[in-house]
């Protein structure tokens, strides 16, 4: 590869920036004078969307920028000052926030993860433990449930295991919070059952991805139950997280939930990741996780990563032992076809040299 030539685009998710339609209505409407803060017309045509796609008419929906910042306000405002958040020990709130929810002011309590997803039964032991603790007034009681779909390794819950942890928290009063960051990938995989209406069903909230899955920037918040979470737009204005051209949020998912976009933008992504799982196993490598989704988890020698590396952009995933690394290759709605066949063609040449 000459040091003119791009590498070929795999390493996550967010890389493009946005689905033509979402650049052509934010130029359509660039003059256009609105309201500030979300409250103009373009926002709430969005939130009557989403409403829409979730069965939930009477849904609460807010849009902040991204999901750090979704994620921190949420958990703050649904947690009392006492209490932590329950997450997998994979997840995003845990790893990859760079201590945001701890800086706010609450404990993230892990549990070991199962392929990235907690279950109910991990859930209503550690509630059992933390209450027979003689201890737990000295403790972080744990106020609440954090998961995302799909899981940060790329896995889904089923509605069966979703409908189980829904019910532990709401017979032991915790609120259930999805990140649903790369949801439209969840949504788009044919192994799926949970629908956007089942996770306004069984989840306290929830948020909807932009930032991955099409949208230039922004994560729509929705809160199913109006009034489960008293002001919490004063909240996000707190949190830093309130975008005063909030238009150019709405107009973004306004297009996203026009024809069902949102729910089959993840097609082509999902359909490229099998080809690209295929033909790795194909030339005779390992998949180090089986997922249905848009990630692919790689085993690879060292040595052969480093000659990868000279044309592909991958994300460093975990070291697996002293001659061999997990990599990840992710696809996305942007995700060209004629860069899937080059990347393969990388794997046979990978293998042959």
């Amino acid at each position: 590869m000459s040091t003119t030539e791009k590498k070929l685009p795999f390493s996550s998710d967010y890389m493009e920036g946005a689905h033509p339609n979402i650049i052509q209505r934010l130029a359509e409407t660039n003059l256009v004078s609105s309201a500030g803060y979300g409250t103009d017309e373009f926002s709430e045509a969005a939130r009557e969307r989403i409403r829409l796609a979730c069965r939930c008419p009477d849904a609460e929906i807010h849009f902040l920028v991204g999901g750090t910042q979704a994620n921190a306000t949420v958990i703050d405002a649904l947690l009392r000052i006492y209490q932590g958040v329950i997450a997998p020990d994979t997840g995003h709130i845990s790893l990859h926030e760079a201590g945001a929810i701890e800086a706010g002011g609450h404990k993230v309590l892990t549990l070991p993860h199962t392929m990235g997803k907690l279950s109910a039964g991990q859930i209503e032991a550690m509630l059992k433990e933390y209450q027979e603790d003689v201890n737990h007034e000295h403790m972080v009681m744990p106020g609440m449930v954090y998961l995302s779909q799909p899981t940060e390794y790329g896995t889904l819950y089923s509605h069966k295991e979703l409908g189980e942890i829904s019910r532990v928290c709401r017979e032991n009063g915790l609120p259930l919070y999805m990140d649903g960051a790369r949801l439209a990938y969840a949504l788009a995989c044919p192994e799926n059952d949970v629908s956007l209406a089942d996770i306004a069903d069984l989840c306290d909230v929830f948020t909807i991805g932009g930032t991955k899955c099409g949208a230039l920037f922004g994560e729509a918040v929705v809160i199913p139950q109006k009034g489960r979470i008293p002001g919490f737009f004063t909240i996000v204005k707190q949190h830093g997280a309130l975008l005063a051209k909030g238009r150019l949020l709405g107009i973004q998912f306004d297009e996203l939930f026009r024809d069902h976009l949102y729910e089959h933008i993840g097609e082509s992504a999902i359909a490229f990741a099998g080809q690209i799982r295929a033909a790795w196993k194909q030339c005779g490598y390992r998949l180090y996780y089986e997922t249905p989704t848009n990630q692919v988890f790689c085993l690879i020698k060292n040595s052969e990563m480093q000659r990868l590396a000279e044309r592909v952009e991958f994300g460093f995933w975990e070291k697996y032992d002293e001659d061999s690394t997990v990599i990840r290759l992710a696809t996305s709605w942007a995700t060209r076809e004629e860069n899937v066949r080059e990347l393969i063609q990388g794997f046979s040449d990978l293998h042959e040299g």
